[in-house]
C-alpha cells in the first residue's frame, strides 16, 4: 500500500497546477495555528496557572499591548484609570 505523502507527490507531478492550491492552503492552516498559539499564550484572558495568578487581567500593566493589531493607538502615553485590586 502506497504511503499518502507518495500518492499527493504522484498527483501533484500529474497536476501541476494543484501546486499552488497545496501552498495556500498549507500557508492558512500554519497562520491560522500560529494565530491560536499566540492567543492561547499572550491573550490576558487565558490563566494557564490558576494558583499563582488567577486573574491575570488585574495584574497587566496599563501601557501594556495585548493586542495583534490597533489603529492610532500609542500604548506608552496611557495613564491609569482603573483602581488596584
Amino acid at each position: 500500500m502506497p504511503s499518502v505523502l507518495g500518492v499527493v507527490a504522484k498527483q501533484l507531478r500529474s497536476h501541476p497546477a494543484l501546486i499552488p492550491l497545496f501552498i495556500f492552503i498549507g500557508g492558512g492552516a500554519t497562520m491560522s495555528m500560529m494565530y491560536l498559539g499566540r492567543l492561547a499564550l499572550k491573550n490576558p484572558d487565558v490563566s494557564w496557572d490558576r494558583k499563582n495568578n488567577p486573574e491575570p487581567w488585574n495584574k497587566m500593566d496599563v501601557n501594556h499591548q495585548y493586542k495583534l493589531f490597533t489603529v492610532n493607538m500609542d500604548y506608552s502615553k496611557l495613564k491609569k484609570d482603573r483602581p488596584d485590586f
